[in-house]
């Protein structure tokens, strides 16, 4: 079938362009980038051609084949960025019209110096032209009868050149307001860009003490109307700007942000990239409720199947909760206490399994939930972002980006609900929280040479065992040092100081002396067992 590329397509990309959604054809397509696959496309009208990124979200087009060397397709979404003086075609979605054709024309790398040709010019910006191809006597170009019929495309609106603001005065280049993209749509390559999602998680404000001395850092979680997520992260004196402006729930227009790829250690959302907002960075709260994005995306996992989840893998999980603990004090690693509070949830699965709430989660959701529970009343409980562990058996815990919603209103939580009344109560369920029966960890006999013998304690999980003996030594000396009393953040600076005068002690790293009466003695750290 005879086919007809835009007329200039290539040019009025390069020109602005974003509404004509041309007609062009695949010259090349080549992997680049190893830790991260990217494609590079070769794009053409049949007389130009220029280089193009596919955007990531669109790698599978090429990987099923949907798209390859040949195929002529329609640009639906792009924008043209500036890379090293160069520019380059970003394709944020297309179609693919025809996937096998012989290449058209007798295209040539396009330069900015070439004329359009006879387009008319409005504004300074070329119009494309709807002109059909000649014949030719390219081996490569496919001749048009006079009777033969001509593929145009279904979607090919002219181009509008952009509006005018006139209110707000003459306007420079890159001045006009950044059209707002999907989330899913975002990579580095874009020069101007902005966003329009809902808050769904804000972290808490840190403090950080490094070699470059002390800085501030927090973050919050988007959530777009086509269910893209991503993770935006302020740093120092962009905390101050915008950590008071975040809300929870609000919707909110972002721009001006850098993207970088996203930490996977830290960051368990569906994307591969995070923004970091900078000094020129906006974002204006949207005054209108925006109900096409939802208030939060859940991503459940039967219980059972969190028994086979990688050990600190981050899991959304919905169940009835058949248990509460009451909250205990806990001493952490950096000396200071915290909370703890241990509760049991269970699905139509046939499992059950441990729900640790850390901090604030124990007096908040912890404490409602064991007044409930003490009433004789089972909530739902579904839990965003709760982080997986294989200490004894497979329990989840919260962390710091974890949300709990007590008795949603969601299709899940409804179906739970109908089955746990129904009968699902009284239905026996197998917890994965525990390698041994309660009360047997402790019941295996050794001597101390058993221990050694048998490599107890040596291995990545825990050898429970009970051990009669009598204490032959104590070490005393070195067993304690004077550290520093300031509190950094959450944590306690604990560094070890260094006697200055008579009665005052230096701390190298928070650079400032103390009296001795408020120095402390802090415990060496000394080797752990498993036994």
């Amino acid at each position: 079938m005879p086919v007809q590329l835009t007329s200039n397509g290539i040019p009025v990309i390069l020109a602005g362009d974003m509404n004509s959604k041309p007609l062009l054809q695949v010259l090349d397509i080549k992997l680049i980038g190893s830790a991260q696959e990217r494609y590079r496309f070769v794009l053409s009208d049949s007389v130009s051609s220029q280089q193009a990124m596919l955007a990531t979200q669109l790698n599978d087009r090429v990987k099923t084949g949907a798209v390859r060397k040949g195929s002529v397709v329609q640009l639906i979404e792009y924008i043209c960025s500036k890379i090293q003086n160069r520019k380059i075609i970003v394709v944020l979605n297309m179609e693919t019209i025809i996937p096998d054709c012989e290449i058209i024309g007798n295209p040539k790398i396009y330069a900015e110096s070439d004329t359009v040709g006879p387009n008319p010019i409005s504004n300074g910006i070329p119009q494309p032209q709807r002109t059909a191809i000649p014949s030719s006597n390219h081996s490569s170009a496919t001749n048009i009868s006079n009777n033969s019929q001509t593929f145009r495309p279904t979607v090919q609106p002219a181009y509008q050149p952009p509006p005018s603001y006139k209110s707000h005065g003459a306007i420079m280049k890159n001045e006009a307001p950044a059209r707002i993209i999907p989330i899913a749509a975002l990579n580095p390559y874009q020069g101007r860009w902005a966003i329009k999602a809902r808050v769904t998680a804000k972290g808490d404000l840190r403090r950080y003490n490094n070699a470059k001395g002390d800085g501030k850092v927090f973050s919050f979680d988007l959530l777009d109307s086509d269910g893209g997520e991503i993770r935006v992260t302020c740093f120092n004196a962009v905390v101050d700007r915008f950590y008071d402006v975040v809300e929870v729930g609000k919707v909110y227009t972002i721009s001006k942000g850098s993207l970088k790829p996203a930490k996977k250690n830290f960051n368990h959302l569906n994307n591969e990239w995070e923004i970091f907002l900078e000094s020129s960075s906006t974002i204006d709260l949207c005054p209108d409720e925006d109900k096409s994005i939802p208030q939060q995306q859940f991503s459940f996992r039967p219980i059972s199947e969190i028994e086979t989840a990688e050990n600190h893998s981050i899991v959304d999980v919905i169940g009835v909760v058949i248990s509460v603990n009451p909250s205990v004090p806990i001493l952490r690693k950096n000396g200071m206490e915290t909370q703890r509070r241990i509760l049991s949830l269970k699905d139509q699965s046939g499992k059950s399994v441990e729900l640790t709430l850390w901090g604030e989660f124990c007096n908040r959701e912890g404490q409602k939930l064991q007044e409930m529970v003490d009433s004789g009343f089972s909530p739902v409980l579904a839990v965003k972002a709760g982080k997986v562990n294989d200490f004894t058996g497979k329990s989840i815990g919260t962390v710091s980006s974890t949300q709990l919603f007590i008795a949603p209103d969601s299709p899940e939580a409804n179906n739970l609900r109908s089955w746990f009344d129904r009968g699902g109560r009284t239905i026996a369920s197998q917890s994965i929280s525990r390698d041994l029966p309660a009360g047997s960890k402790n019941e295996k006999r050794k001597t101390v040479s058993q221990i050694k013998d048998e490599g107890l304690g040596r291995s990545d999980k825990p050898d429970w065992v009970t051990v009669k003996a009598t204490i032959t030594f104590i070490k005393t000396d070195n067993f304690c040092y004077t550290a520093c009393p300031l509190t950094i953040g959450d944590r306690q600076c604990n560094k070890k100081v260094t006697k200055s005068g008579n009665s005052k002690w230096q701390c190298d790293r928070c650079n400032q002396e103390f009296e001795e009466n408020l120095v402390k003695k802090s415990w060496a750290a000394l080797p752990r067992t498993s036994t």
